[in-house]
């Protein structure tokens, strides 16, 4: 199944943008009368009709909607410092829209290498996520923002840091309380600044471990990413 994303959509008609209108067209050469499915990111699956197929604005006549997601009784916001190689964090975005998740930051710390990120190409990426992985929520993707404004920001669930230190810490497994919103900070290359983590334990941080091996920042995130998701999936199976 072909899955295509456009927020804007009402019981009768749809407008996909250029980009979604042109791999619509020229790509899967679709003509006037077929049939398409198409998202509106906030949990609703339609069934269309091509109206109009025009590479560039092709409209839609709305069938039927197929389904009406809830969201999920869980909330995952993300908060991840950006990667020197943006490719490493824009894999992150990719696996994390496919498994599940609800909000991300991109967060720009004290070790931070790369300050400034295109969060339209991010979004780009995050969509072609959840398209390929026929999901119907597109995850929030927020502007950059520096840890101590991220962390002075209010968030009702659970919070945790997580960074590496020869001092214990309680895994992030054995420590979150499904099925709780959860925030959790992820640090650059270099890790988080002693002060980093001293201003986030004063401002409610919880400091876990996400296991003995020493991760790169993109693996770090999506490891915590599953962590929360498997938890929450097995609450749903219990």
């Amino acid at each position: 199944m072909n899955l295509f994303y456009t927020p804007d959509i009402n019981n009768e008609k749809c407008t996909l943008s250029e980009e979604e209108s042109r791999h619509c067209i020229k790509v899967l050469r679709l003509n006037t009368g077929d049939l398409i499915h198409v998202t509106d990111g906030i949990g609703s699956l339609y069934q269309a009709q091509v109206t109009n197929p025009n590479p560039k604005k092709c409209e839609l006549k709305v069938v039927s909607r197929v389904r009406q997601d809830k969201q999920r009784n869980h909330y995952l916001h993300m908060a991840v410092a950006l990667t020197k190689n943006i490719n490493r964090f824009e894999w992150f975005l990719e696996k994390a829209s496919e498994i599940g998740i609800e909000e991300i930051s991109p967060m720009i710390c004290e070790h931070s290498e790369r300050r400034t990120v295109k969060t339209a190409r991010c979004s780009k990426v995050i969509i072609s996520a959840v398209k390929q992985s026929l999901k119907t929520f597109v995850p929030k993707l927020n502007e950059p923002v520096s840890f101590e404004q991220l962390i002075s920001k209010p968030f009702e669930g659970e919070k945790y840091i997580a960074y590496c230190s020869d001092q214990f810490r309680d895994l992030l497994v054995d420590v979150y309380q499904k099925p709780n919103n959860a925030l959790i900070l992820i640090g650059p290359e270099g890790d988080f600044s002693e002060k980093e983590i001293h201003l986030a334990i004063a401002h409610s941080f919880h400091p876990v471990s996400l296991g003995k091996s020493r991760l790169r920042t993109e693996t770090a995130a999506l490891s915590a990413c599953l962590t929360f998701n498997l938890l929450n999936d097995k609450t749903t199976s219990d």
